[in-house]
């Protein structure tokens, strides 16, 4: 076996875990356990969440924070955490689908956050390996090159520090590439976790392992928990990623989920400062991490729509190859996935939940970029809840209506629903199954779909594999180890356990929900 084989294979003997919890503290907050009132309730504990409740609590509101697990454990803590107004080609694309207004609050909204991240971390003195760093984005394919040139005009023209550049610090050429300075990066944890102590007391409150599965619509509006608890509220933000309560907004229909990958690697060689990524596909993302004595290069992309796809331990080898490119691999010691939500126009969804919802406020749709992106809605909620205006609000107000910027996008993804909707009802599995360890797959069961798992000690664990969210079939993950929905990105685990997405139960499992299974396929 030679060197980057071994590292390979000792890399994806180990289960995923992200850089950014490995290296923090968990968390440790209570749950709720009563019923309380408060001033504003936020449901989702990522960095929408955290940071929209500080800064509610710094207007003098008393807040409680949600989270369905722990909280930073989700997106915000299997990022590539990049804050930068740098996102990939959009630009061009938002000046082109919402006009030259719309583009430049995007523009100014990220812009303004990178600063007040900067300006956070310098006032609570956050030890979170911030650093300024320029972000890059090349392409090697002649195709590219005019998308770049006219990304660098518009960015500039927004008031972007942007630059149009013909070769990069990375040891590759590249026919075309664009510079923004004035962009950062830092560990995301060690700073939401600052942020977090600060929520905490004075009447405010942050509650772990407090699942939200249902919210009453009022003058005071009331979220009530899976264990039947209820937080009272003036205000609502629903922070959780994907909305947990839709109010006939339909976001359903208007995100849609897609995976992406990372790894952690040490090289050899001398990594050169500064973030990038590449314009076309596959997408290609490298920058560095301050670790121990020296540093971790950070290697992202291989994104998918979740629940589609074979072979999903591949997208780690695929980043691994990359890297091994250019550089000697010493080790990979850490790897993670993360799923983001994305619009159909390219910007997120971040005000009013519906028009007819004055008091109820969603973010969403970050897609692959969250740092600014979360940062920036948590000022716009707090402005629309203060003041009841925001200077960005038009750009991400979630009911707008421009039909024509996202019909495209809108046909085709909900279309893609209604394909795999109906193509794993249509789905005959096999009627046994011959399980190796680690092994899953799809049988049929007294006219029934399961999804079967063998565990590496041997144990057999069975799940219903009908999405609890809206009927879909679900598709086994071998990079994860996790039943996956193809339609709107729920995510369980092999014991039927919720991971991630819009389900709100888990999966009936073999410990006791489900019955008719015929041992004699297993």
């Amino acid at each position: 076996m030679n060197g980057n084989n071994k590292v390979f294979a000792d890399s994806l003997a180990r289960p995923p875990l992200p850089f950014w919890i490995a290296s923090t503290p968990q968390t440790d907050y209570s749950s709720l356990e009563q019923d309380i009132s408060v001033d504003a309730v936020v449901v989702g504990g990522g960095m929408a969440g955290i940071t929209t409740a500080l800064l509610l609590k710094r207007e003098g509101l008393k807040v409680a924070v949600l989270d369905a697990g722990r909280i930073i454990q989700g997106t915000s803590a299997h990022t590539t955490a990049k804050i930068t107004s740098q996102h990939a080609l959009i630009y061009d694309k938002l000046k082109t689908k919402l006009g030259v207004e719309l583009a430049q609050q995007y523009a100014e909204a990220n812009e303004s956050a990178i600063h007040f991240i900067a300006k956070l971390i310098e006032e609570k003195n956050i030890a979170c390996d911030f650093s300024w760093q320029p972000a890059y984005v090349y392409t090697q394919q002649d195709a590219y090159v005019q998308q770049i040139q006219d990304e660098v005009n518009t960015a500039s023209d927004l008031g972007i520090d942007a630059v149009y550049l013909d070769e990069i610090p990375l040891p590759f050429k590249v026919k075309a590439a664009m510079q923004y300075n004035g962009q950062a990066q830092f560990h995301p944890r060690k700073y939401l976790l600052a942020l977090a102590e600060e929520i905490e007391g004075d009447g405010s409150h942050i509650f772990e392992n407090t699942r939200a599965v249902d919210l009453k619509e009022g003058q005071h509006c009331t979220v009530i928990t899976e264990n039947g608890k209820k937080i009272t509220a003036r205000q609502v933000v629903i922070a959780s990623h994907f909305p947990f309560f839709d109010g006939k907004g339909m976001y359903f229909a208007r995100i849609y989920p897609t995976r992406s990958y990372a790894i952690g690697a040490r090289i050899k060689e001398h990594f050169p400062g500064g973030m990038y990524i590449n314009a076309e596909t596959p997408a290609r993302s490298l920058r560095f991490q301050p670790f121990k004595d020296g540093k971790l290069v950070i290697a992202g992309g291989e994104h998918h729509k979740t629940g589609h796809g074979e072979n999903l331990r591949s997208h780690y080898e695929n980043l691994m190859h990359f890297v091994s490119d250019f550089y000697t691999l010493e080790d990979v010691q850490y790897r993670w996935s993360t799923q983001d939500y994305a619009t159909m126009d390219g910007a997120p969804y971040t005000g009013h939940l519906t028009s007819k919802t004055p008091n109820i406020y969603v973010a969403t749709g970050f897609d692959k970029w969250g740092m600014t992106n979360t940062t920036a809605s948590a000022m716009l909620i707090r402005d629309l809840i203060v003041s009841g205006k925001s200077a960005w609000a038009d750009v991400y107000n979630p009911s707008r209506t421009d039909v024509a910027a996202s019909a495209a996008k809108f046909i085709k993804e909900n279309a893609d629903v209604a394909v795999s909707l109906i193509s794993g009802k249509l789905e005959m599995p096999p009627g046994n199954a011959d399980l190796e360890k680690g092994e899953a797959k799809v049988v049929a069961s007294n006219s029934q779909r399961l999804g079967a798992y063998r565990d590496e000690a041997g144990v057999l664990h069975v799940v219903d594999t009908t999405c609890t969210h809206m009927g879909c079939e679900l598709r086994w993950n071998d990079a994860e180890r996790t039943w996956d929905c193809p339609c709107h990105g729920s995510r369980f685990s092999h014991e039927g356990k919720i991971v991630e997405g819009p389900a709100i139960n888990p999966l009936s499992h073999n410990g006791g929900e489900l019955n008719r299974i015929d041992p004699n396929i297993f």
